[in-house]
């Protein structure tokens, strides 16, 4: 029988935009991690947080589009991330992300319209994700990232997720991302009564844009 979705490891490309968030423990939800990991905490009561808005494009082994939300986490003495919240418009990309990496993805529809480059202004995304079912009126999330400054390197990256199986044993998940990267700005809107509502009042401490990425998700 064929798979729905292509073995690891998946070569994926496209354009991304990363918010790093820095978070109140009270208002986040409690999500189960891994046994051995726990969560970054500066200056204790506080949770790093990063979103992925991300257009993954023809060229790789699958093309869709998907907003993730990844804990920064330790295990030991080594960083990581855990995805604790992941939309996707691609039931090959659902089933292969929870098959093979226990990523709990979900289905959502996405709108992304770039934003051209012009003599005064640089490239950007506006999005919006809404959940699918009845029709929830205004999207449960929508973004606005506008590059500022395109950095004169190429940055390659090298990281892993850790997340928990059904079982309870953790999958380790290697990620190799490659792309050129810009300063951007992000603004985030979400419905107060929806998935994101945690990041509501709150405002990302860093963000940046990946054009043009090489992706490689799981092991050969």
């Amino acid at each position: 029988m064929t798979r729905p979705y292509p073995p690891e490891p998946w070569r994926l490309r496209g354009d991304m935009h990363v918010a790093l968030w820095l978070v109140p423990g009270d208002d986040l939800p409690r999500w189960p991690l891994p046994e051995g990991v726990h969560a970054v905490s500066p200056g204790g009561r506080r949770r790093l947080l990063v979103t992925f808005w991300v257009d993954y494009r023809s060229g790789g082994d699958l093309a869709y589009r998907e907003l993730l939300v990844a804990v920064v986490v330790r295990r030991a003495a080594r960083l990581a991330a855990t995805a604790v919240q992941v939309w996707v418009d691609d039931e090959r990309s659902l089933a292969g992300g929870r098959r093979l990496w226990a990523i709990p993805k979900e289905p959502a529809t996405f709108d992304f319209q770039p934003l051209p480059l012009t003599r005064h202004r640089a490239r950007g995304l506006r999005a919006a994700m809404t959940l699918e079912g009845p029709s929830r009126g205004e999207p449960d999330a929508s973004v606005r990232c506008q590059d500022l400054l395109r950095l004169p390197l190429r940055l390659s990256v090298r990281a892993h997720l850790l997340q928990r199986r059904d079982d309870g044993t953790v999958c380790r998940v290697p990620l190799r991302l490659a792309g050129r990267p810009s300063l951007s700005r992000t603004r985030l809107r979400v419905r107060p009564d929806g998935p994101l509502a945690h990041l509501s009042g709150h405002r990302p401490v860093a963000a940046v844009s990946l054009r043009d990425f090489r992706f490689t998700v799981g092991s050969a």
